[in-house]
């Protein structure tokens, strides 16, 4: 039913480093951070590999990185939805010994030279996650059991300390969990099972991250600006009529500008002025205008107050680094 989204989270962490000098003292904490949510996403379609090549003798459909719209905000790595029950899967992908406290949770991980990190529990996250999805079916009277796991996408992964009551798998163990879950005997008819699999579908609102400014307390004045060639990745593409043109490798590119604004909102802000897009793009007034009045922004205030904004809604249809959510692994 749905397949991962592109992770902005990554994008914006790939864009930033780019954009900074050489040496600034933030580079080696973005380039961990990047590193770890490769690693995230990794598992997670290590997970979704697994499901696709799966059959099943009922009806069962599987959204990936999934966030109903509700009173509050969550997401869930995986949920499989049964006529009879639906299923979270929280994904991890965090090499070393792990150990799974209770009180208080927490995973702890111990890498080989004895360096030891602490985590949010996963156990927690997968639990915060069922009641949040069970609380969505119950608002619209559809009462099926929540199962759970938590998976950790590699065998290298080692558990020392297992959760006491939170089964733990391998992705390749999924199949068989689903399908030895019991199967009560009311179930939902299959008119109902679609509808609510497609309320499912159309009330994900995509998950748009904190810019990295904020998250990392950065000023803009530490990123270099300019538009972005998807090419040779440098940035300095001049404004021709209709296109854009690199002077480094002669390429041209007609939505450049998208790419380089949907930069600017995963690192500097959520919305931009006529002025600083104007700064940033390297246009004039009128050019800039017309690039904002193009890209369906929300758009608040008149005149030299006026601003637009990204939201789930209208995130710009590209990708910064020119890859597809199944490549990122």
């Amino acid at each position: 039913m749905k397949d991962r989204d592109l992770s902005l989270n990554l994008e914006g962490l790939i864009a930033a480093q780019s954009r900074l000098s050489a040496g600034n003292p933030i580079l080696p904490v973005l380039a961990a951070k990047q590193s770890s949510t490769e690693a995230g996403i990794s598992g997670e379609e290590r997970v979704a590999e697994v499901l696709r090549k799966s059959t099943f003798p009922f009806e069962l459909h599987t959204f990936h990185d999934l966030s109903p719209r509700a009173e509050e905000k969550f997401q869930t790595d995986t949920f499989c939805f049964t006529p009879w029950y639906g299923v979270v899967f929280e994904v991890k992908n965090i090499a070393g010994l792990l150990e799974f406290k209770e009180n208080p949770p927490q995973l702890i991980r111990t890498l080989e030279d004895g360096h030891k990190d602490g985590y949010e529990s996963p156990v927690v996250q997968l639990e915060r996650n069922r009641e949040f999805l069970s609380s969505w079916f119950k608002s619209r009277k559809i009462y099926l059991p929540i199962y759970g796991a938590v998976v950790l996408a590699y065998p290298k992964q080692i558990v020392k300390l297992p959760p006491a009551k939170t089964k733990i798998l391998f992705p390749n163990l999924i199949p068989s969990f689903i399908k030895d879950l019991p199967q009560q005997a009311k179930k939902l008819d299959i008119e109902t099972f679609q509808r609510i699999s497609k309320e499912l579908l159309n009330s994900h609102e995509r998950y748009i991250p904190k810019p990295i400014c904020e998250s990392y307390r950065l000023s803009s004045s530490d990123f270099k600006p300019g538009v972005r060639c998807l090419t040779c990745g440098k940035i300095g593409m001049i404004k021709l009529p209709r296109t854009w043109h690199c002077p480094f490798c002669k390429g041209h590119e007609h939505l450049a500008h998208q790419r380089t604004l949907l930069e600017w909102f995963l690192i500097f802000k959520r919305s931009i002025t006529n002025r600083e897009c104007r700064e940033f793009l390297g246009v004039d007034v009128h050019t800039a205008t017309r690039i904002l009045q193009s890209m369906n922004l929300q758009s608040t205030g008149k005149f030299r107050n006026q601003a637009y904004s990204m939201t789930h809604e209208n995130i710009p249809a590209v990708s910064i680094t020119g890859v597809s959510s199944h490549s990122q692994s």
